[in-house]
């Protein structure tokens, strides 16, 4: 593992000037498009006018990858320049800056671990929770973890709602949040005011379709088949890094379109890599190490895995049928 950690050390190079390309450059794609949106709607060119919704919601994304990249400043070169970019960032990426912040170290140091899911943004049940849980919390989690509720619910719920008032606030700072919110009602009333109800629905179904892609790679970053939990003291930090963690090769437009933060395993064993060195450190260490990778068939597959099996280690469906010992208790005397 110290192998790994070292080569991935030459990509942790920040440079501001790649820093703020990335930073204005994004920010030129997102208020365009979401001017483009709203005068094609007002011109009622719908075929056109969700395009551009599309693309929004992608330059929306890379916002929050960036935002996510200042929160472990490893986007510009000081620790000043990435706050002040992370706050700058939060109005659009709906995320308070230092909430985010917290939350997401607090899920690094617990990332696998089976006695602490509550840092995790996807809820995990091991399969003999499930096997010993009454019918109302089997019912509730089918549906939570149904993709069809999972990403459109799931990532307004998210965004819109609970990064209102993030867990943990109070340790961070209210006033922090109130004023984030503040800000963001006053982007809202901008656009009210500059384009009316028209704006607003565009605004709103490019944060929904943001929300949802968000929520995709969420999913997709720890729940795949060959995934990896443990619990302390067996939990490897190491292993749950480079194994718990994913590595989406999507392709060359979902990486431009995502910030390249679909190459989350080495994120988590080294999150010092800024983003625009993500998908190059990836491309090279495949050449010196073992390092598999999930592609389209496997990442839509893994929608159909929703419990850990802790005796065969890897994530796996529900399971069909009742448990034998359940049949057994229903079966008349003889």
């Amino acid at each position: 593992m110290t192998t790994v950690r070292a080569f991935t050390r030459a990509y942790c190079q920040r440079s501001n000037a790649r820093a703020a390309f990335s930073y204005f450059a994004t920010f030129a794609v997102y208020f365009l498009s979401l001017w483009a949106a709203v005068e094609a709607a007002l011109a009622a060119w719908w075929l056109a006018a969700l395009a551009l919704i599309v693309l929004n919601a992608f330059s929306g994304v890379r916002l929050y990858v960036l935002q996510h990249d200042c929160g472990h400043t490893s986007l510009f070169e000081g620790r000043r320049l990435n706050d002040l970019a992370g706050y700058g960032l939060s109005t659009f990426t709906l995320t308070p800056f230092r909430a985010m912040q917290y939350n997401h170290n607090v899920h690094h140091a617990h990332i696998s671990d089976l006695e602490a899911r509550e840092t995790g943004e996807i809820h995990t049940m091991t399969l003999r929770e499930w096997e010993n849980a009454p019918w109302h919390r089997r019912l509730a989690y089918r549906i939570y973890r149904n993709p069809l509720f999972l990403l459109p619910v799931g990532g307004l719920f998210t965004y819109l709602l609970r990064y209102r008032w993030p867990k943990n606030t109070l340790k961070i700072g209210a006033w922090e949040v109130m004023a984030q919110n503040a800000a963001l009602l006053a982007w809202v009333a901008l656009i009210w005011a500059l384009a009316g109800a028209i704006g607003l629905w565009v605004w709103l179904a490019t944060a929904f379709v943001a929300s949802m892609i968000g929520v995709f790679l969420v999913y997709l970053q720890h729940n795949f088949e060959d995934t990896y939990w443990d619990r302390r003291p067996d939990l490897s930090p190491e292993k749950a890094a480079l194994v718990g963690s994913s590595a989406l090769d999507l392709g060359w437009w979902w990486d431009l379109g995502t910030g390249n933060i679909a190459y989350h395993d080495i994120h988590h064993y080294n999150a010092r890599i800024p983003s625009y060195n993500l998908r190059r450190c990836h491309r090279a260490l495949r050449k010196e190490f073992d390092a598999p990778v999930v592609r389209w068939p496997g990442a839509l597959a893994s929608f159909r895995l929703k419990l850990w099996d802790e005796e065969a280690a890897k994530l796996v469906p529900f399971p069909r049928g009742r448990k034998k010992c359940d049949r057994g208790a229903m079966a008349p005397a003889q």
